[in-house]
């Protein structure tokens, strides 16, 4: 049973949210709340698997709440749920270690993000992970870090950004998945980075520009 705390600053969809997860008969919520600060708080009370959560909700937005929740449980796996495509948000998001970015009005998408998460998986989409190179254009470089990376790990980097995955990775480098595995392992510890969709921002952020 997945465990997943819901907090949207609409009370109707709080509980819309409620009834569709639990439906599956897979999910329980373990608590529903309305606000930014609410979310902090019953993220301590309950530890969940995973945190639904709208964006804006007031003066402090769900970006604000999980940076909070971040600062005390780094490993927090949290699903940010929204009306608004907006660019700033999904930057921040991904950077920040969000795992997932979902509209709204994508409701058929939520059970499976929601399964997807828990597994430790990455649910931006392709039309999010599309952006990403347009949305970048404009940041500061840094590419020091990218310098200091040998030219194996450089290769990787290359390839986790454009969605390769481990055993394809392998193949293209003919390498083992478990040497890909330790190799991207050691990327991400080099880089201060979480997961590899960070990986993929750090790439079209410092280097692909």
């Amino acid at each position: 049973m997945i465990r997943i705390l819901i907090v949207d600053d609409d009370a109707l969809v709080t509980m819309s949210l409620k009834t569709i997860v639990e439906a599956t008969g897979q999910i329980e919520v373990v608590g529903t709340g309305n606000s930014a600060e609410e979310a902090v708080k019953l993220y301590e009370e309950y530890k969940p698997d995973i945190l639904l959560m709208d964006i804006r909700m007031g003066e402090a937005t769900g970006i604000d709440a999980a940076k909070e929740i971040f600062s005390k449980n780094p490993s927090a796996a949290i699903l940010l749920l929204t009306t608004f495509s907006d660019d700033e948000y999904i930057l921040e998001a991904i950077k920040i270690g969000i795992k997932g970015y979902l509209l709204k009005q994508n409701l058929e998408a939520i059970v499976p993000s929601i399964k997807a998460v828990n597994k430790g998986q990455s649910v931006f989409g392709d039309t999010i992970m599309n952006r990403l190179p347009e949305l970048l254009k404009t940041a500061d470089n840094n590419l020091s870090p990218y310098l200091e990376l040998s030219e194996r790990e450089q290769s990787i980097l290359v390839l986790v950004s454009e969605g390769l995955n481990n055993k394809e990775i392998a193949t293209k480098l003919f390498l083992s998945e478990g040497t890909v595995r330790n190799y991207i392992s050691h990327l991400l510890e080099k880089l201060a980075l979480r997961d590899r969709t960070q990986l993929a921002v750090f790439y079209y952020k410092n280097v692909q520009n």
